[in-house]
């Protein structure tokens, strides 16, 4: 079984994608991130970081101790060697995927937080901040129209790096990007749309969250963008 520490956030959704494609069971545990349960110190014990998604897998591939695991990414990576998909095996191919895993984890997830950030979240209208994230996020649409222009996915087959960044671009009008300026990338995202596994991961979304698409009251910002070293001290 595996516990899955969740929120339906994009980093959130990757797991759950990930997790309805392979069919293995899970259980979800809600941290609402408004209301600050990933300070709580049972989650910090295992998500030192205070993000979600975090898991706990207690059936690991060894019969051993449960294995604990944070960071989105990592959790893909553990995911797709525990179950033997979503990740190839020969080296090339694997690197392939690993490498575009991490080009989301370091530039399209950071990026377009931030766009989200200073275009939905921040008290000042900063225009200098707000161009600079669109325009980054729009280089990275780009680079991402580009390598889908002779392949189905970013990788070849189907794989977690897909998992990774659709989350990302589902907000694509709060980010003020517009598909029809990438066809490549329009064809990928509507094809991962319409899989059965991803309908059913944002389904749970509602079902966890009754305010999904809601922006954050005034305490819920606080208690996500003023952050100090403070909350982490245990």
């Amino acid at each position: 079984m595996i516990d899955l520490y969740y929120w339906p956030t994009p980093n959130g959704h990757k797991i759950t994608m990930f997790l309805e494609e392979t069919g293995l069971a899970y259980k979800i545990h809600p941290v609402n991130i408004g209301a600050g349960d990933q300070f709580k110190p049972e989650f910090l014990a295992f998500s030192p970081n205070n993000r979600m998604p975090a898991m706990i897998d207690r059936a690991p591939a060894d019969g051993g101790a449960p294995v604990k695991i944070f960071e989105s990414g990592a959790i893909l990576i553990y995911l797709a060697e525990k179950t033997g998909k979503f990740m190839p095996s020969d080296l090339r191919k694997r690197f392939d995927v690993i490498q575009w895993l991490m080009w989301q984890m370091g530039g399209l997830g950071p990026m377009a937080g931030q766009n989200h950030h200073f275009n939905v979240y921040a008290p000042e209208k900063l225009p200098y901040a707000i161009d600079r994230y669109i325009n980054e996020t729009n280089r990275l649409y780009g680079v991402l129209n580009k390598r889908l222009a002779d392949r189905e996915y970013v990788a070849g087959d189907y794989s977690i790096a897909d998992m990774a960044a659709y989350p990302w671009i589902v907000p694509y009008e709060r980010q003020g990007q517009k598909l029809e300026d990438f066809p490549h990338l329009k064809r990928w995202f509507e094809t991962i749309r319409a899989k059965p596994a991803t309908v059913r991961a944002y389904e749970l979304g509602p079902r966890v969250n009754s305010n999904v698409g809601k922006t954050f009251t005034g305490e819920q910002k606080k208690v996500l963008f003023g952050q100090t070293a403070a909350v982490v001290k245990g």
